[in-house]
């Protein structure tokens, strides 16, 4: 019975995989993957289990007691992430991203490269990589008109804003799983993972810096356009601060990070409905009769624009790889692992390289069913940085980098032939000085 269920889950990873080829959105594959895997569970009555970390062994228990804690488990990150993907709706509500523009006045293709490459950086530890490049790129296609040109830039915004992401508990989902499963505390990530990321988006930016594509100026509209509403800049950084408001929250009361969240989205909706209520204000004093057409709810805009697609494929792909770390099959496949490949920083970079081919989300929630370290071990620190930034070397293998194929209409061989080297040669640095940091200096 454990072969036919690992044969469904095979089979839905690879409809997940072949989602463009397919034409089949991958939350359809993985929610009925995971529905299936829990009714051949319940059906055949299998034996389900807990990993007892201290131990280091399988503990029996019951399903609907298991599927509660996952579901609780799963649950928490969703709530999380629908939380912030609220609040940067609200932040693109009042149009705050235009903000950003304002600040490029240079012409110079090589230092707008840093610029761009910078901004990924930063933006995507704090609003999550995906959100960053779209951030970017929608800036990009307003700054630079040749679409050659773009490309280049697009493809360096999609290895910077992977590593911006993977040193961040809320930069990316995969780290926000680690930091939500209390496997990292925020603190030790950026301390364990901040320096290989820096270098994992240096040195292909520097590389890539002395290329031909980068030389020379652009042309530039004279006049710049600002945020199309003068509350603009005020939510961008009140939102971007009560994102990064959360870890600090967690830390001090030792609360799960959903709930600050929901803290800090609630003090955003406030100043938005204040700032909306204010500018309605003002156009009703000229026309009362428009009264209720006129006045849209920012909050609600919000709501109608966030990735639900995007929250039920969590759902779906997490209590599925909870399904086969129920069973003991991850532990059992982690055992056998380590008794081929005892280095295990050979198997975490594989398990980075691997992220390129096929999604991170899934790659991760297995590796927290396969070893049992206990929170905060360097394992874990290793596991974000690969996981985080290993997708960068294909186009497919990061939502970052899917999003941004969708938006400039980058061919896949192209990025494999031009960039992917790029991230290749960041990704392998960035893990080299890991592990020099990690062995000989924390």
């Amino acid at each position: 019975m454990e072969t036919i269920i690992i044969i469904i889950f095979l089979a839905g990873y690879l409809a997940i995989t072949l989602e463009h080829n397919l034409k089949i959105d991958k939350l359809i594959p993985a929610l009925a993957m995971m529905a299936i895997l829990w009714a051949i569970i319940a059906l055949a009555h299998l034996d389900v289990f807990e990993v007892n970390a201290r131990l280091k062994e399988l503990e029996p228990t019951h399903i609907d007691e298991i599927l509660l804690h996952h579901l609780g488990k799963t649950a928490e990150i969703l709530v999380f992430l629908l939380g912030a993907m609220t609040i940067v709706e609200i932040i693109d509500y009042f149009d705050g991203f235009a903000t950003i523009k304002g600040y490029i006045k240079t012409r110079s293709k090589r230092k707008l490269l840093w610029i761009f490459s910078i901004l990924a950086f930063i933006l995507s530890a704090i609003i999550d990589n995906l959100t960053a490049t779209i951030v970017l790129i929608t800036i990009l296609q307003k700054v630079i008109k040749d679409r050659e040109t773009r490309l280049w830039f697009a493809g360096l915004i999609i290895i910077n804003a992977n590593a911006g992401g993977a040193w961040s508990p809320i930069g990316d989902v995969t780290t926000t799983m680690l930091w939500i499963a209390g496997k990292v505390e925020a603190g030790s990530l950026v301390l364990h993972v901040l320096l290989p990321s820096i270098v994992c988006m240096i040195v292909p930016t520097l590389v890539a810096s002395r290329f031909k594509a980068f030389r020379g100026q652009v042309d530039i509209e004279e006049k710049q356009e600002g945020s199309k509403s003068k509350y603009g800049s005020t939510m961008l950084y009140l939102g971007l601060g009560a994102i990064v408001f959360v870890p600090f929250f967690k830390t001090i009361t030792h609360l799960p990070p959903y709930v600050g969240m929901m803290l800090s989205l609630a003090v955003v909706a406030t100043f938005a409905e204040i700032y909306s209520n204010a500018k309605f204000s003002i156009s009703s004093a000229m026309d009362e009769d428009h009264h209720e057409a006129s006045h849209h709810s920012p909050v609600h805009s919000a709501l109608t624009k966030i990735e639900l697609p995007s929250i039920l494929f969590f759902l779906g792909i997490l209590l599925a790889v909870a399904a086969l770390e129920s069973l003991g099959i991850l532990f059992n496949y982690a055992e056998s692992l380590n008794e081929a490949i005892p280095q295990r920083d050979i198997v975490v970079m594989l398990l980075g390289v691997g992220s390129a081919v096929i999604d991170n989300v899934p790659l991760v929630a297995a590796s927290m069913g396969m070893f049992s370290e206990g929170p905060d071990h360097p394992l874990w620190h290793f596991i974000a940085y690969s996981a985080g930034t290993g997708g960068s070397m294909l186009i497919i293998g990061s939502a970052a980098g899917v999003v941004a194929m969708g938006m400039e209409k980058i061919d896949f061989f192209w990025y494999l032939k031009k960039i992917a080297w790029l991230a290749f040669i960041g990704f392998v640095a960035g893990g080299i000085v890991f592990i020099a940091l990690r062995d000989f200096v924390l």
